[in-house]
C-alpha cells in the first residue's frame, strides 16, 4: 500500500495548498472610500447638529449659532469635470426643529475607484482616498487655488491649504455623538495649527487652523470641526478676529 500513499500525496498537496491560498486571499478585503460615503441614492440624508462660529461687530465679539442641518441626496448628474456625480442639498433649520427646511446651499459628491471627491463653491476636496486604513496621507486640498478663502476673510490661514495633509489618524472607533452611539469610524486631521491659544497675550498675534473629520462605515462623515480664524492686535486701533469656525456631528440619518 506504501506506493499507493506516495503517489497520491503529491497529487493531494498541490489542491490543499490552493485550498488555502483561496481562503487567504478571500478573506483579505481592501475597504473604499466609498464606504464611508453617505449612501448616494436620491433621498438619502444626514441631519447634524451645526454650531458656527461667527465674529461680530467688526472682529470685536464671538458668537455660536446652532441649527439643525440637513443633507439630501438629490440626483445623479456630471460634475464641472464630466464626471458623474451626486448634488447634495443642504438645508438648515432651528436647533429645536420647530421650524421648517430653508435651503442653505448645494454640493456635489464625486465616487471614483479610489477616491471620494467633494466639490463646494468651486473648491475640489479629496475627502478620503484608498487605501483606508490608519497612516494614509494625502493632500485632500491640492486642487485648491492660494488663498481660496481671500474673498471673505482677511487672514493668512488658508496661504498654503493646498499643502495640508490629510491623514487617517485611527479606525475601528466606536464613538458616542448626540446620544448615539457608531461603529466602524475612522478619523481623519488635515491641520492643527495653533500660535497664542488660548490668547493670553493680548498684544500679540493669534491664530487657529483645525480641520478633523470623521467617517462612520455605511453613513458617511458624522463629525467634522474646521476652524479657521486670526486675532489681529492692532496696537493703534481695536484688536479683532476674523474666520469663521464649524462644527457638525451627527443627530440622525436614513
Amino acid at each position: 500500500m506504501r506506493p499507493i500513499v506516495f503517489r497520491i500525496l503529491p497529487l493531494l498537496l498541490p489542491a490543499f495548498f490552493l485550498f488555502s491560498c483561496k481562503e487567504e486571499f478571500e478573506d483579505f478585503k481592501v475597504e473604499s472610500p466609498e464606504d464611508y460615503s453617505i449612501t448616494l441614492k436620491p433621498g438619502k440624508y444626514i441631519t447634524y447638529r451645526l454650531d458656527s462660529l461667527v465674529f461680530t461687530q467688526q472682529g470685536r465679539s464671538e458668537e455660536t449659532h446652532s441649527y439643525q442641518e440637513r443633507h439630501l441626496v438629490d440626483v445623479q448628474i456630471t460634475d464641472n469635470l464630466n464626471r458623474p456625480s451626486f448634488r447634495v442639498y443642504r438645508s438648515i433649520r432651528n436647533l429645536a426643529g420647530t421650524e421648517p427646511w430653508r435651503q442653505s446651499g448645494s454640493y456635489f459628491i464625486t465616487p471614483l475607484e479610489n477616491t471620494i471627491e467633494v466639490i463646494e463653491d468651486n473648491l475640489r476636496t479629496i475627502k478620503l482616498i484608498s487605501p483606508v486604513k490608519e497612516g494614509t496621507t494625502w493632500k485632500g486640498a491640492r486642487f485648491f487655488s492660494s488663498e481660496p478663502y481671500a474673498s471673505l476673510y482677511n487672514f493668512s490661514n488658508d496661504d498654503n491649504i493646498a499643502d495640508w495633509d490629510f491623514t487617517i489618524d485611527s479606525t475601528n472607533q466606536t464613538v458616542v455623538l448626540n446620544g448615539k452611539t457608531i461603529n466602524d469610524v475612522i478619523s481623519l486631521t488635515a491641520i492643527n495649527e495653533s500660535l497664542n491659544v488660548p490668547i493670553n497675550d493680548a498684544r500679540s498675534y493669534a491664530s487657529k487652523t483645525f480641520l478633523h473629520e470623521k467617517f462612520a462605515k455605511g453613513i458617511g462623515l458624522i463629525f467634522q470641526e474646521y476652524v479657521l480664524w486670526e486675532y489681529q492686535p492692532n496696537l493703534n486701533g481695536t484688536p479683532y478676529k476674523t474666520g469663521f469656525g464649524v462644527k457638525r456631528s451627527i443627530i440622525d440619518h436614513n
